[in-house]
C-alpha cells in the first residue's frame, strides 16, 4: 500500500467511521426507500419535489457510503506511539511559536479527525507535515497563507 493513499484513524475514528457507514447502510438508506416510494406514489414524477430532493438526498448518501468504504480499505489505524524521540502520526506535541511565551499542544492524526479546536492537526496540513519528523528543541518552519512560522518543538508524548 503506498502510503499517499493511507488513510491515518485513532480507534475512535476507526469506530466513528463505522457506526456512520452502519447508520447509513442500516437506516438511512431505508428512511430514503420509503420516502422515494412516497413520493413515487404521488404520481407524475417530472413536476414531483419531493420525488427530486429524496433522489438528491440517495445521492448524496451513496456517495458517503462510498466514500466512508474507501477510507477503511485504505485505513491504518494509529497506534498509541509510546516514547518518541521524534514527532509521527499519533504524537501529541507541544510547540511553542518564536516570539511567543505560550505553548501549545497538538495531538497529529489524520485528515479525517482533524479538528483543529480542538487541538488534532492533520498530518497533511501544512503544520502536520512540517512537524512529522521533528525532535525536541528542533524548530520547524512552516509556510503559512500569513507567512512563514517558526516553531520550536518542546515535548513529544
Amino acid at each position: 500500500m503506498n502510503n499517499d493513499n493511507v488513510v491515518y484513524l485513532t480507534p475512535d475514528g476507526l469506530k466513528a467511521i463505522k457506526e456512520e457507514l452502519d447508520f447509513l447502510k442500516n437506516e438511512k438508506r431505508a428512511h430514503l426507500s420509503e420516502r422515494l416510494r412516497k413520493a413515487i406514489s404521488m404520481g407524475d414524477l417530472s413536476e414531483n419535489a419531493d420525488y427530486h430532493a429524496a433522489k438528491e438526498d440517495q445521492a448524496f448518501m451513496e456517495g458517503r457510503i462510498r466514500d466512508l468504504e474507501d477510507t477503511l480499505r485504505r485505513a491504518k489505524i494509529i497506534e498509541t506511539p509510546g516514547a518518541s524521540d521524534k514527532v509521527r502520526v499519533g504524537s501529541h506535541v507541544t510547540i511553542k511559536e518564536d516570539g511567543y511565551d505560550d505553548e501549545e499542544t497538538y495531538h497529529i492524526v489524520g485528515v479525517h479527525e482533524a479538528d483543529p479546536s480542538q487541538g488534532r492537526i492533520s498530518n497533511e496540513s501544512p503544520f502536520g507535515r512540517a512537524l512529522l519528523g521533528a525532535r525536541i528543541g528542533q524548530t520547524v518552519r512552516v509556510d503559512t497563507p500569513t507567512g512563514i512560522l517558526s516553531l520550536k518543538v518542546l515535548r513529544i508524548s
